[in-house]
């Protein structure tokens, strides 16, 4: 009988624990560890670049509800995978890093890519750990699993170093020794009973009562719940971005078309696995009024009052909380109710006009982000699509476009506004979601972080459709005269692109297919045509108006009280 490894233990530890795919790259001394994981049944997925493999297991640990796992070389694969690291914390999504690291009898010597692992990741970490042990490697795994799942979930990491992954092991029983039980599911909490009547009694009292619902809610699955809520309440809902489909964004009670109104209007809001940040402007006015009353449903305690805003805390399992507010006696909004009406008129208007700018330019005309928009629209099957957007004005204009009528069924930068996450985010989705159409929608700048997974995706066989949004440039570009004429004057702006950069030819130099759409009607070719591709990725380059030097306003960065003060 052969000898085992400590990568074959690494590998029967990830099984147990009922991991089925890894993202990541490989290289000294973690190639091992992905070949024992291949060898016991679990997908490895190999990226070009750690950050977009490490985005890619986060994206996977939202979808799933169970940590992603993503596996690197040490030193700076851990400083390129920090990326994903954070973005898991900041966003909540479980999330587990492994990677190689030097010989233990090597530390401070030197030793190749030798790096102090566990402090660098320990600030973005709920967990993060070097085993003191073979024997301990299990349990290693198995808490950083379980920890990044239990409570709020976010990113853990565990060292695995090289002595140990190379480590022969005589006993043929040692890894069954060894192991450790799988993680139960995470516990679920009902909230106090007490403060479930004050938010009761809150809303029985509210003249303009709002449901705000964050991915926290589409993470925890609570769109039974939210409906039957929100279907006896009568209460209009607000979705954040990527809680959108929840309930589908063509729901009557759907306030996304009148954002704005529904804010300043409310004066008793029930956030539902949403927090009071930078996308909820902190929950101060003038976005709010003044005397609005928060309810919050969350699983983190400390969420609780966020940024001045006092609430009624609901600290529990969302579902399980939704379900009892439910069971309460509250009442039913009448459909007389004046903010009701209010936000159903405005938003029939606000829809109006999203109609009118999507019918600009005919079918030989120059896109624009609402006329490329709609051509896309048209095209895509009413459902089993997924929708991955990043890019500044791309992602915030298509979020506004394409309607979501499925829960977990739109990525994007999230909270902590990450670009470069589409390529991995795509891959992910597409590997959760095999039966579904995968389809990114990005802008030319935050596609260029991660343009070379294009190849990684191709190699996966996986039917991405990517539809870069390019206008020569971030939040606005030049067209080709004025490039060339700043260029040579080096006064070439900070976001400036290159015009007519040709990403179709990188996906087919990838492996994949590319078509070039500069109006409506080409567009329309070329969706039909990729569309009909099921067995390799397909990129269209959708040229649009380049803007030009437009000044850049941003909604979100209003300020508590006006200007910013020094």
């Amino acid at each position: 009988m052969s000898k085992l490894t400590g990568s074959e233990l690494i590998a029967a530890t990830l099984k147990r624990q009922g991991v089925h795919v890894i993202f990541g790259i490989v290289g000294i001394p973690v190639i091992d560890v992905a070949e024992a994981c291949i060898q016991a049944g679990i997908r490895f997925i190999g990226f070009r670049n750690e950050q977009s493999a490490a985005y890619a297991a986060s994206a996977y640990g939202y979808l799933t509800g169970k940590p992603g796992v993503c596996l690197t070389v040490g030193g700076p694969g851990v400083i390129h995978a920090l990326a994903g690291i954070v973005n898991s914390q900041i966003n909540c999504w479980p999330m587990v890093l492994l990677a190689g690291s030097s010989d233990t009898d090597q530390l401070g010597m030197g030793a190749f890519q030798e790096l102090d692992q566990v402090e660098a990741c320990k600030p973005y970490t709920k967990y993060a750990t070097r085993p003191s042990s073979l024997a301990t490697i299990p349990f290693a795994i198995e808490k950083a699993l379980r920890t990044s799942a239990y409570g709020r979930p976010g990113a853990c990491y565990v060292d695995l170093p090289a002595d140990f992954i190379q480590a022969q092991i005589q006993d043929p029983q040692y890894i069954e020794k060894v192991q450790v039980a799988a993680t139960a599911p995470a516990p679920k909490y009902l909230a106090d009973p007490e403060a479930i009547k004050a938010a009761v009694d809150a809303l029985r009292s509210a003249k303009s009562p709002l449901i705000v619902v964050g991915k926290g809610a589409a993470y925890a699955r609570a769109e039974s719940e939210l409906k039957a809520l929100i279907e006896k309440s009568n209460i209009p809902f607000l979705p954040t971005p990527m809680a959108k489909g929840l309930l589908s964004d063509t729901h009557p009670l759907c306030t996304s078309a009148a954002r704005s109104t529904a804010l300043k209007q409310a004066d008793v809001v029930l956030l539902v696995g949403a927090r009071l940040n930078w996308i909820l402007h902190f929950g101060h006015s003038p976005r709010w009024s003044n005397n609005v009353k928060f309810i919050q449903i969350d699983i983190e305690p400390e969420e609780m009052n966020s940024n001045g805003a006092v609430t009624i805390p609901l600290v529990g399992h969302i579902p399980s909380v939704l379900d009892q507010l439910s069971q309460a006696s509250l009442p039913r909004l009448p459909d007389s109710n004046a903010f009701l009406k209010t936000i159903k008129s405005t938003v029939h208007a606000n829809v109006q006009k999203g109609t009118a700018k999507a019918k600009q330019g005919d079918d030989n005309a120059v896109m624009n982000y609402h006329s490329a928009f709609d051509e896309i629209k048209r095209q895509l099957p009413s459902k089993d699509i997924v929708f991955v957007s990043e890019g500044a004005n791309t992602m915030d204009i298509a979020r506004s476009v394409f309607d979501v009528h499925e829960p977990r069924c739109r990525l994007d930068a999230a909270t902590f506004a990450t670009m470069g996450v589409g390529m991995g985010f795509a891959i992910a989705a597409q590997v959760y979601y095999p039966e579904k159409r995968i389809v990114s929608i990005v802008g030319d700048s935050a596609f260029g972080f991660s343009a070379m997974e294009l190849e990684t995706a191709a190699r996966a066989k996986l039917p991405l459709l990517i539809l870069v949004i390019n206008n020569n440039g971030i939040y606005h570009g030049l067209d080709n005269n004025d490039y060339q004429e700043s260029r040579s004057n080096n006064t070439l702006p900070s976001t400036a692109l290159s015009p007519d950069t040709r990403y179709d030819l990188i996906a087919e130099a990838c492996g994949g297919r590319g078509w070039l759409a500069k109006n409506r009607k080409e567009l329309r070719v070329a969706m039909a045509e990729a569309l009909a591709t099921k067995d390799t990725t397909c990129l269209i380059n959708v040229v649009i108006a380049p803007g030009g030097r437009t000044k850049l306003e941003f909604g979100w960065m209003t300020k508590k009280g006006g200007e910013a003060k020094l």
